[in-house]
């Protein structure tokens, strides 16, 4: 909870990959994601934005809702993980490889 207390933020390697609000009606959560899927994910689902508080090129904020799949949601908070752990320097890739 770095922001406030109702932000929760996931990261990797201090890195952060997802943040969501436990008190967000509906639920939404922001996830980094490549920034050509970015586009074609919000044109092609009506729950997924430009993220919000986030750099709208990177990120992007899903209403958790029956526009979306869970498996679709799965795969873009393993894809946000991944572009994180991608981003890092070989020493924490091996520091995280060794946890």
């Amino acid at each position: 909870f770095p922001f406030d207390k109702t932000t929760l933020v996931f990261k990797v390697m201090n890195k952060m990959f997802a943040l969501t609000s436990l008190d967000a009606i509906p639920t939404s959560i922001n996830l980094k994601c490549d920034p050509e899927r970015a586009i074609s994910l919000r044109e092609s689902n009506p729950s997924v934005k430009p993220g919000y508080h986030m750099n709208k090129q990177h990120w992007n904020t899903i209403t958790v809702d029956h526009h979306i799949s869970n498996a679709l949601l799965l795969e873009l908070i393993d894809h946000s993980y991944n572009l994180i752990v991608a981003s890092l320097t070989k020493k924490l890739k091996s520091e995280l490889e060794n946890l």
